[in-house]
């Protein structure tokens, strides 16, 4: 009866004390790597590409839906334009790293005409559209239950790489989980949750 309490107790601790980063064997999630094989680095700026060419280029901010303010995320119409170099942080940011599978905040590295961050954050449902897009105007860091929307993560997908969101920084939250795609409008290609992800690829800015 003895070793049973002991038993029942050291999995206990264990589960308690076991980082949220680490998978479920106990080790630590794969780093994300950009184009040239190297780990994506906290505080460094990265263009956020697709993988597909020829339907646009990189992801940047912009007027769209006819507001002007908050600027949605949205990717460049021209295949040869990069758009914005993004920042990303982690969670836990204990070695510099940006792991998969991770939440994190987005921040594009730019001044708008919009008194408000460009923190990615997903914005409410577009009745309209019926939709849900990823806008800026979000908060970084201070996880929890205030501000779930302001977190994503890159997950692998074959080679290559997605968006997705699915927060996990409030354990007793109810929150979507769902593939960041592109929503087409006007000729104009805005990130909203999808069920077909868009593949992307990272370049150091």
């Amino acid at each position: 009866m003895a070793k049973a309490v002991l038993l029942l107790l050291a999995i206990f601790l264990f589960t308690v004390t076991t980082p949220p980063f680490l998978t479920a064997d106990g080790a630590a999630p794969d780093p994300v790597l950009d184009i040239a094989g190297e780990k994506l680095r906290t505080g460094v700026g990265y263009y956020i590409l697709p993988v597909i060419r020829g339907r646009g280029g990189g992801l940047t901010l912009a007027s769209t839906r006819n507001k002007t303010c908050p600027l949605d995320v949205v990717q460049e119409l021209q295949e040869v334009s990069n758009g914005l170099p993004a920042t990303f942080s982690p969670v836990n940011q204990t070695k510099g790293v940006v792991p998969v599978s991770t939440d994190l905040n987005i921040k594009f590295s730019a001044s708008t005409i919009c008194v408000q961050s460009t923190v990615w954050k997903l914005d409410k449902f577009d009745e309209s559209r019926s939709q849900w897009f990823v806008t800026s105007g979000g908060v970084e860091g201070n996880p929890g239950r205030g501000t779930t929307s302001n977190w994503f993560k890159i997950e692998k997908h074959d080679r290559d790489y997605k968006l997705v969101f699915c927060p996990t920084v409030c354990n007793f939250c109810k929150v979507l989980c769902r593939d960041v795609g592109i929503y087409i409008e006007d000729n104009r290609r805005s990130l909203a949750l999808s069920d077909v992800p868009f593949i992307i690829m990272f370049k150091k800015a």
